[in-house]
C-alpha cells in the first residue's frame, strides 16, 4: 500500500496497522440511531486507548431503499441522520427540551422509522432558530460552505425539495419540465420553494461540521477513517437526474441498461443490481469531471477509501434494463487505466483500496498493481480448498488488508457456529462446512474434540469462552500476518453471534441495523486488543 494512504495524517509511520470496522449507525446514543455526537468521540478514544490507527465504516451518504448507505439519492450528499442533537443543542440551535426522543430505545438495534421522524423534527427546529437570527458565526460558515460546494449542493437541495414536495415520487415521475430541468420549470420551482430548499442546504451544512469536528478529533489521535465509495449510484438519486448525458438513458430518463454480475457458482441467474450504467465515453470527453469532483468529495472526509466491485472498472456486466435477470448480459470495457490516471493527475495518489473479491481477472489484477491499489482478503473465505487458498493468512503479501469479514460477511462467530447458514449465496452442502470448519480449527490450533465433550456439539461453540478462544485466535492470525494493514469488526472483537450481521446480500430487509450496546467495548477488551497490536507489531507512538 502506498505510503500516501494516510497523507492528511503528518508523522504518522503508517507501515503496518489495525483498526476496527463499525459504521456511525452502530454507534450507541439516546436517539434511535448512532450520530456524530458523544459516542462518536468515545469509540474513537476507545480506538486510542486499543492502540487502533484505523477507524473504517460504510458510506455516510443519504440512505435509500432498506436503509441502504450503498443505493443513495445522493453520493456527495451527508446522512443527516447523523447530525448530533446534543451538538446542536451545545451550539444554541436546539433547547433541552428538544431532545426529548419520544420513542424507547431498542439495546442493540437501529430504529430507522422513529429516528428519522424525530431527527426531521429537531432538524427543522434547528433551522427555525437559526433563520430567526443571531448566528452570526455560523451564518459565516454556512456561505463559506456553500460556495466551496456549490457544484454539487445546489442540485441536490432542489432534488430533495421537488421530491419532497411531490410525495417522494422518483424524480423520472415528477412534470416534464421538473423531470427534464427545463430553466423556466426549476426557476419558479425555486422560487416558491426558496426557504426549503435553503433549510436543506443547512442541514447539509451540520453535517459536514459535525463529520469536520470529529475527523479532526481522530486526526490528534493518529486515527486515520477509512471510507466507502460504491461505484454506481442510484436511478433514483440527484446524481442521475442532474447528470443524464453521463448515463445511458432513454428519453424520459429510464436505464436503457443496468449494472450486475454475470451467473457463477452462486447463482444461476446472476445479479441485476439495476443501477444505471455510466456512459464512460461522454465521461471521458470531459475528463471525467463528474468522478473528478466524487473522488475530490469524499477524499475531502475521509483518508483513504474502498472503492467497491473495483472489477467494474477495467470491465462490467451490463444488462439490457428489460431483462428481469442478468443472464442475457455482456461485458463491456470499463475506463481502465485512463479515468485513474485522470484521477491522479487532478488530485494527486490516490489512497484507493480495491475490493477485489470475487473471480477476478488478469486484466483487474494488473489495473491495481499500475496504481499501487490494495486489495482485500476475506478470512471466512480462507478454508474451503487448501494451504494454497489466497486468503489463508500465509499466503498474504504487504499489500492487501485483511479482514476477518466485512459487512456483507456474517458474523466471526456467526459463520463458525451456524451450520444452516442464512448467507443466500451459501451453496455449501453440510459435508462441505463441516470440512471447511474442521481445517479452520486444524488451521487456528482449535481442539474441536475438547469442545464437543464441553459443548454437545462438534460445530459449535457452546461457551463464552470457547467462542472467545475461537475469534481471538482468528483475529490473532490476520494480526501476525504480513498483511499492511488489518481490520476486524466490531462485532468480532465482541464475539458476537449472527445476530449481529450487518448486511446479507441478496436481501431487502432486515439490513443495516445492528448497533453496538453501551458499555460493550470494555476497559479489558481495550487492553487485550492493545496487547494483541503491541505483540504483532502493529502499535506505533504517536
Amino acid at each position: 500500500m502506498s505510503n500516501s494512504a494516510v497523507h492528511s495524517l503528518p508523522n504518522q509511520p503508517f507501515s503496518r496497522s489495525s483498526g476496527l470496522l463499525m459504521h456511525i449507525s452502530s454507534l450507541p446514543g439516546p436517539f434511535g440511531i448512532g450520530d456524530l455526537g458523544y459516542e462518536a468521540y468515545a469509540f474513537a478514544d476507545f480506538l486510542l486507548v486499543a492502540g487502533q490507527t484505523i477507524w473504517q465504516i460504510l458510506p455516510i451518504v443519504p440512505v435509500g431503499h432498506g436503509y441502504s448507505p450503498y443505493s443513495s439519492p445522493s453520493t456527495f450528499a451527508g446522512n443527516t441522520l447523523f447530525i448530533s442533537p446534543d451538538l446542536l443543542l451545545e451550539d444554541g440551535l436546539l433547547a433541552a427540551a428538544d431532545l426529548a426522543y419520544p420513542n424507547r430505545e431498542v439495546p442493540g438495534s437501529v430504529n430507522f422509522e422513529s429516528a428519522s421522524k424525530f431527527k426531521r423534527t429537531v432538524l427543522k427546529t434547528a433551522w427555525d432558530r437559526f433563520a430567526g437570527g443571531g448566528f452570526s458565526e455560523i451564518e459565516s460558515e454556512l456561505q463559506s460552505f456553500k460556495g466551496a460546494n456549490h457544484d454539487w449542493l445546489t442540485n441536490f437541495a432542489l432534488f430533495e425539495a421537488i421530491k419532497e414536495v411531490h410525495g417522494g415520487q422518483s424524480w423520472t415521475e415528477w412534470p416534464a419540465s421538473l423531470r427534464d430541468r427545463e430553466l423556466v420549470g426549476i426557476t419558479d420551482f425555486a422560487l416558491k420553494n426558496g426557504d426549503l430548499i435553503e433549510m436543506i442546504m443547512f442541514h447539509q451544512f451540520l453535517f459536514d461540521r459535525q463529520w469536520r469536528a470529529l475527523r479532526s478529533y481522530c486526526h490528534e489521535r493518529h486515527i486515520a477513517l477509512f471510507g466507502d465509495l460504491p461505484i454506481y449510484v442510484a436511478q433514483d438519486s440527484a446524481d442521475v437526474w442532474a447528470n443524464r448525458n453521463l448515463f445511458f438513458l432513454d428519453n424520459v430518463g429510464l436505464p436503457e441498461v443496468v449494472s450486475g454480475v454475470p451467473p457463477d457458482y452462486f447463482s444461476e441467474t446472476g445479479q441485476r443490481w439495476g443501477n444505471p450504467l455510466y456512459n464512460w465515453e461522454v465521461m471521458k470527453t470531459d475528463e471525467y469531471s463528474w468522478w473528478v469532483s466524487r473522488m475530490k468529495r469524499v477524499l475531502g472526509q475521509v483518508d483513504l477509501v474502498r472503492l467497491d466491485h473495483f472489477r467494474a472498472f477495467e470491465a462490467y456486466w451490463e444488462v439490457p434494463a428489460s431483462e428481469e435477470t442478468a443472464i442475457h448480459g455482456q461485458w463491456t470495457q470499463g475506463p481502465g487505466a485512463d479515468l485513474f490516471e485522470t484521477l491522479t493527475k487532478q488530485l494527486g495518489t490516490l489512497p484507493v483500496i480495491a475490493e477485489n473479491l470475487g473471480v477476478i481477472t488478469n486484466e483487474v489484477t494488473h489495473l491495481m498493481d499500475a496504481f499501487g491499489f490494495p486489495g482485500m482478503a476475506i478470512l471466512q473465505f480462507a478454508f474451503n480448498s487448501g494451504p494454497e487458498n489466497a486468503f489463508l493468512p500465509h499466503n498474504y503479501s504487504e499489500d492487501i488488508v485483511a479482514y476477518t469479514g466485512t459487512h456483507d460477511n456474517d458474523t466471526l462467530l456467526g459463520w463458525w457456529t451456524d451450520s444452516t447458514s442464512t448467507d443466500s449465496t451459501s451453496t455449501q452442502s453440510e459435508d462441505e462446512k463441516v470440512r471447511e470448519r474442521s481445517y479452520c480449527a486444524q488451521y487456528l490450533c482449535i481442539d474441536l474434540v475438547k469442545d464437543a465433550e464441553k459443548s454437545n456439539s462438534s460445530s459449535h461453540m457452546g461457551e463464552t469462552g470457547q467462542a472467545q478462544d475461537f475469534t481471538w485466535k482468528a483475529i490473532r492470525s490476520l494480526m501476525a500476518s504480513r498483511a499492511k494493514m488489518v481490520v476486524t469488526p466490531v462485532q468480532d472483537i465482541l464475539t458476537l453471534g449472527s445476530h449481529a450481521r450487518m448486511n446479507t446480500p441478496g436481501t431487502s430487509s432486515g439490513n443495516w441495523g445492528w448497533r453496538l450496546e453501551k458499555r460493550a467495548l470494555t476497559p479489558e477488551i481495550a487492553a487485550k486488543l492493545a496487547a494483541l497490536t503491541l505483540e504483532t507489531d502493529r502499535k506505533h507512538s504517536v
